[in-house]
């Protein structure tokens, strides 16, 4: 970790206070403990988006593992539940291909998002979600070394490596985003 990223967050599991941290940033620090990870860190500043999270992180856009979440359609219009992609912050996410996977998808409002991941959006964890959901880690994080996910709030994060993060979240890796412009 370079001296700007320590400059710019504290430790969320080491400083004394990880009790008194949000409940989302606390189930996503249980869980990366069950799972032997060392665990989230807490940022000085709120990051809702992927370049905004680079920034404060000293890393590049795409190191970001975003969090996308569709609403997975029924045969008959109903709702089937959530699908969460994690991919690159320098990529968009081909629902095409997405839906491919997992069938017909709707966009998710902010209160579904919630509902189905015990997370606001700008927080989206990977993992700990409230409810049980289909995600996809797609192939353009294995581009890098590691990557950073939200830890359940704006502020919180953590660090992993590409296959660490899917093995974390009990994801398949897959091809879901668009390929990059030349």
């Amino acid at each position: 970790m370079n001296d700007r990223m320590n400059d710019r967050m504290n430790d969320g599991m080491q400083d004394g206070m990880h009790d008194e941290r949000p409940e989302g940033f606390r189930r996503v620090a249980a869980a990366l403990a069950a799972a032997g990870h060392p665990g989230p860190r807490w940022l000085a500043v709120a990051a809702r988006t992927s370049q905004e999270a680079a920034d404060a992180l000293g890393v590049t856009v795409g190191q970001i593992a975003k969090s996308v979440v569709f609403r997975r359609k029924g045969p008959d219009g109903a709702d089937d539940g959530a699908v969460l992609v994690v991919a690159a912050g320098d990529r968009r996410v081909d629902e095409a291909r997405v839906a491919a996977l997992t069938g017909r998808l709707a966009r998710a409002d902010a209160d579904f998002v919630k509902s189905r991941t015990g997370f606001s959006i700008g927080g989206v964890s990977p993992l700990a979600h409230a409810t049980e959901l289909t995600v996809l880690v797609d192939r353009s994080l294995f581009r890098f070394d590691t990557v950073w996910a939200a830890a359940g709030h704006p502020n919180g994060v953590f660090c992993a490596a590409p296959g660490e993060l899917a093995r974390l979240a009990a994801a398949p890796v897959a091809d879901v985003v668009q390929e990059p412009a030349p």
